[in-house]
């Protein structure tokens, strides 16, 4: 009796892993099928923007919460320019890719 229970949790748990790793699979397919929707002079300004506010939190202009949220936005900045796409766009509908469709 005790075999079989023991058997069966591993069935079950070998079916839970295998289903789980079919849907993290199907997340990264997804994830890699983005399309850019950052122009060239949006992702500099970004990155200018970016740099100007790490400038001023390690300067000491801006401290406390304000440096926390302009460290925040910076790291945001950096990341979509990196890899050319803002959801935000997305969901408003903004493209400045250079890309014609």
């Amino acid at each position: 009796m005790i075999l079989f229970l023991r058997t069966t949790t591993l069935i079950i748990l070998q079916n839970t892993l295998i289903s789980d790793i079919y849907d993290l699979n199907l997340r990264i397919q997804t994830l890699n099928y983005y399309e850019k929707n950052m122009g060239l002079i949006d992702r500099g300004l970004r990155v200018l923007v970016a740099l100007v506010l790490a400038f001023l939190y390690y300067n000491g202009t801006l401290t406390g919460t304000w440096g926390i949220v302009a460290l925040v936005i910076a790291v945001v900045f950096l990341l979509t320019s990196l890899i050319s796409f803002c959801p935000l766009y997305t969901v408003i509908g903004l493209n400045t890719s250079d890309k014609k469709e």
